[in-house]
């Protein structure tokens, strides 16, 4: 009788947790393994379409491919129609390891289907896999609630909260990300969806002084997305989620409309949620911006209440997940 390994045990659970996630088709996306809350903090695994990306946290990385390869097999036998793996290592020497590489099959997934939405996806772009599973949630939101409305999506990355927004009927939506080759990976998004590319409603470039030139213009938003890294430097302005996340929003409540909303999004791993709850608290103080809602992050992405094994770095209370999503309601004088 072959004895299970504590990794074996642990994906079991994990996957156990998520059958039901995982559609007919394979074109979904979903956490499969957090490793950080469910066992084993040196791997996390994610599934795109027919793709597994394995992410080793491990430092040294030499010591945790012994890990990444009964990951592969398990993997491999319990999710027979994954038919490609790559393989990002956190901690490696160059760019190159660390927005990762095929470790089995042929070719990555280039696609995935959300909510009805078709998202494009470029696996080993960068460090992050060109989509971010842990706002599921909001991209649901966006779609509910965007319908006729007109959405600023700063910060935008591959843009797939401005496609959602899209998706849900939203009348303009502008990107803007310092980076274009993020920005035409959207722009694919858009042509899986049959949805029009507006190319001045695409902007690359910096934030700061790309919204000082919305102002200019006198553009205003129903829906501004905030959500930016967590510490960015150009010659024109920083971005620090921990320190100066109050002036980012304020840089974008003249760009709202009066009962507008600023969707804030903060994911810095070590900033509490009570600790984010003062910064907002402290920008709603003037009486004019209030916290209208809080969105969750899905529960593949946090664990679940029987999967989770350890407690977060940082207590993300009152929200679920380090990856802290506010709806703020804006209203200006007069």
């Amino acid at each position: 009788m072959m004895i299970s390994s504590p990794l074996e045990d642990l994906l079991d659970r994990a996957m156990m947790a998520r059958a039901g996630l995982l559609d007919a088709g394979h074109q979904g996306a979903i956490r499969l393994f957090t490793g950080f809350a469910e066992g084993c903090p040196q791997l996390v695994i994610d599934v795109y379409a027919t793709t597994a990306v394995l992410h080793t946290y491990a430092n040294p990385p030499a010591e945790g491919l012994p890990l990444v390869e009964l990951a592969l097999r398990i993997v491999q036998d319990r999710l027979p129609w994954v038919n490609a793996c790559v393989l990002k290592t956190r901690h490696a020497a160059t760019p190159e390891g660390q927005s990762g590489a095929l470790i089995a099959g042929e070719r990555p997934a280039r696609r995935i289907r959300e909510h009805g939405v078709w998202y494009a996806v470029d696996l080993t772009m960068n460090r992050d896999a060109s989509f971010y599973l842990d706002t599921r949630g909001l991209r649901a939101w966006l779609i509910a609630q965007m319908r006729g409305l007109s959405v600023l999506n700063t910060f935008a990355y591959t843009g797939s909260l401005g496609v959602a927004a899209m998706a849900g009927g939203a009348s303009r939506v502008v990107q803007l990300d310092l980076s274009r080759r993020f920005l035409n990976l959207a722009k694919d998004s858009y042509t899986l969806n049959g949805m029009p590319i507006i190319k001045a409603d695409v902007l690359s470039g910096d934030f700061w002084p790309l919204v000082n030139r919305l102002k200019r213009a006198s553009e205003r938003f129903d829906c501004a997305i905030l959500d930016p890294p967590i510490f960015a430097a150009t010659e024109n302005g920083v971005v620090d989620l921990a320190s100066n996340y109050a002036r980012l929003i304020n840089k974008l409540r003249p760009l709202v409309t009066s009962g507008g909303r600023i969707v804030a999004i903060n994911n810095a791993l070590f900033l509490s949620g009570a600790a984010y709850m003062e910064i907002l608290n402290a920008v709603c103080q003037d009486g004019y911006v209030r916290l209208a809602e809080r969105i969750d992050v899905p529960e593949d992405c946090t664990g679940y209440a029987h999967t989770r094994l350890s407690a977060p770095v940082s207590d993300p209370a009152p929200f679920n997940h380090a990856t802290k999503i506010a709806v703020l309601e804006v209203r200006h004088k007069g």
